[in-house]
């Protein structure tokens, strides 16, 4: 794999993270409560710090052992709703957040089967596990929400 393919897919990767952030200041202007600004502002830094994530990618490369396994709770699979025609409740938000997160998973992970260089596919694998570990934060904090009884 050439060092400009790899600086490219980073490239972006870094774009859709930054669509991400984008996505998040966007819903801050629809926010009706400040505790809704609160989280989205939380999501939007977590967002920066995918890009960061991103960059030390490029600096210091990937290999397979970086790759981390991470559950899924396969709640956003099982969620039916359209997230652009969503309210801003926090249950919302957080569906709108778990879907976002689902299709970059499996944007990654299709990715990653359709390149046959191992350290291109290597690296789409690993941008796919984290959009997991992200997607897995919102479907925790959705599962605590509709636990408490919401």
């Amino acid at each position: 794999m050439l060092k400009q393919e790899f600086n490219e897919i980073l490239d972006f990767a870094v774009a859709r993270e930054q669509e991400a952030v984008e996505f998040y200041r966007e819903l801050q202007k629809e926010a009706k409560f400040s505790d809704q600004k609160v989280m989205l502002q939380e999501l939007e830094a977590m967002e920066m710090g995918h890009i960061v994530v991103i960059e030390s990618i490029r600096k210091g490369g990937v290999k397979p052992e970086d790759i981390q396994r991470t559950p899924n709770l396969m709640i956003s699979e099982y969620l039916t709703a359209d997230p652009e025609t969503l309210d801003m409740s926090y249950q919302n938000i957080l569906i709108k957040a778990m879907k976002r997160e689902e299709a970059s998973f499996k944007l990654y992970s299709e990715m990653s089967v359709k390149f046959p260089d191992e350290q291109i596919s290597t690296l789409f694998r690993r941008l796919a596990a984290d959009e997991a570990k992200h997607k897995l934060i919102f479907e925790k904090l959705y599962d605590d929400w509709m636990s408490a009884g919401n």
